[in-house]
């Protein structure tokens, strides 16, 4: 029984994955950018070549059976056999391979650069295994930190800046935009346009390791000014007084690996915790933030997430009340 015991823990984990998805459309063919669009353009136009293939081989194949029908052997000239290779077996391909490829070049142009009015410059940072938000300014100074949750305005083309410090991670908001790797060493850069308002959720494509399943994140897009404003809250310190919730926090060794803007908190390892309240999900869109989900994922992290980094912590139940009423504050 103990043997299999991490196989249903990751299964359950799985489950609540696939429930977190409730937290946003996933979805390449119901785009919500032009980039998007252009993508599901092509996503269509190779269905449709894949489609032609599929019944021009089955015709061929009945051909050949009727042919064949009833034993009696029905050639067919040397010149019409001829045609039908060159045709079938050259002409077409090349064309297909000659007319995607165009398509896909095509389409990668008009996705990639600065078109459209220039949006925020936001440094994506892919970590063990959640994300990072870091907003700029003009001179590129962090404004804003946030994890797991990306904001955006609509009709603002965001340039998005890839980095990974660890191993390579790719970052995919199929209604926006295509994915793009983040490659220790290397630095990429990703166009975001949303053209309405709406919450999408994004993933980590490429595998990074134990917990590469559940590496998501939220997207939001909203108005200008809506985003503006959110912007500059979320600029702002914690909103709250430390007290003796922010003790347990900080007995339990929290801070040594969040921060918590406007206190002494000033870990590094983990995610930015200063408005984690008005965030929708919890461990990188695994979870919606709900006080249950935060309690469970303190004391029992590594059965929703097996492997992640952070360590199980268990204070005492009154503890435990009074950090979870710190961490609901932090708005």
């Amino acid at each position: 029984m103990r043997s299999r015991l991490p196989i249903r823990i990751s299964g359950a984990a799985l489950v609540l994955g696939v429930l977190a998805n409730c937290s946003g459309s996933q979805n390449v063919l119901a785009p919500a950018s032009d980039d998007a669009r252009l993508i599901a353009l092509l996503t269509y136009w190779l269905f449709g070549v894949a489609v032609i293939v599929f019944f021009v081989t089955i015709a061929l194949l009945l051909l050949g059976l009727l042919l064949s029908r009833g034993g009696k052997e029905r050639p067919i000239s040397f010149r019409a056999s001829t045609a039908l290779v060159v045709t079938g077996g050259v002409v077409a391909p090349i064309f297909a391979i000659i007319a995607l490829t165009l398509s896909g070049v095509m389409i990668g142009d008009e996705t990639e650069g600065p078109r459209g009015e220039a949006g925020p410059r936001i440094e994506v940072v892919g970590r063990l295994w959640w994300w990072e938000f870091r907003y700029l300014d003009e001179a590129g100074e962090v404004v804003a930190v946030t994890a797991n949750e990306l904001h955006l305005p609509v009709g603002k083309r965001a340039r998005l800046e890839l980095i990974s410090d660890n191993v390579i991670h790719s970052f995919w908001v199929p209604n926006l935009q295509g994915k793009t790797d983040l490659i220790p060493g290397t630095h990429n850069e990703l166009y975001a346009e949303p053209a309405v308002p709406g919450v999408w959720r994004g993933q980590c494509a490429e595998f990074c390791g134990i917990q590469h399943a559940l590496m998501g994140f939220v997207v939001v897009a909203e108005p200008e000014p809506d985003y503006q404003a959110w912007l500059a809250a979320e600029a702002e310190d914690a909103a709250t007084t430390e007290g003796p919730g922010f003790d347990v926090f900080m007995k339990y060794g929290c801070g040594d690996c969040h921060t918590i803007r406007g206190t002494e908190a000033q870990g590094e390892e983990g995610p930015d915790l200063t408005h984690l309240a008005s965030r929708r999900t919890l461990a990188a869109a695994t979870l919606p933030n709900t006080r249950g989900n935060l309690g469970g994922w303190i004391t029992s992290t590594h059965s929703v997430k097996p492997g992640a980094l952070m360590p199980e912590t268990a204070p005492e139940a009154a503890e435990l009340q009074l950090l979870l009423d710190f961490l609901e504050s932090l708005e």
